[in-house]
């Protein structure tokens, strides 16, 4: 629906952006709301007592934040700020809504001009699970190093 909103709607108030433009702000506005809430949760997650520690040491709030609160809320959302990126992957077909040729637009023009669908179709549909597992390794590895 936002998508769609930016899209169609916003040009008729005078703001007219690219597709590709439009696309990409509109996936970040959609995710920007769910990784807000998962850094919101990630700081609440932080012990009470980590916040009187810094408030006792008469740490500046900069400091606070910087040395304390955050390196432990980071620890904490990797896992679910993964998750979001991999899902955020997966949303990238909807982009074709709004006339954006990402990978698997490409596969339905290729397969339109050669009367071929399921070969093109299976290469897209193989090259989103590599990259998700990619990602999903590369995610892991980052969640090893933090802990440790």
């Amino acid at each position: 629906m936002q998508l769609f909103f930016l899209y169609y709607v916003l040009p008729e108030w005078g703001l007219t952006f690219s597709a590709l433009a439009t696309g990409v702000f509109a996936i970040g506005l959609h995710y920007s709301t769910y990784t807000m809430q998962v850094y919101r949760a990630g700081i609440e997650a932080v012990p009470v007592g980590q916040w009187e520690a810094a408030t006792a040491l008469n740490l500046p709030l900069r400091r606070t934040w910087t040395a304390v609160i955050l390196p432990q809320a980071v620890r904490r959302v990797v896992p679910a700020l993964g998750n979001y990126v991999i899902a955020m992957l997966k949303d990238t077909p909807m982009l074709m809504a709004i006339s954006v040729l990402e990978m698997l637009g490409h596969a339905r023009l290729f397969s339109q001009e050669h009367f071929q669908f399921t070969e093109p179709l299976t290469v897209i549909g193989v090259a989103f699970i590599v990259i998700s597992y990619l990602a999903s390794l590369a995610l892991r590895v980052l969640e090893r190093r933090l802990v440790h």
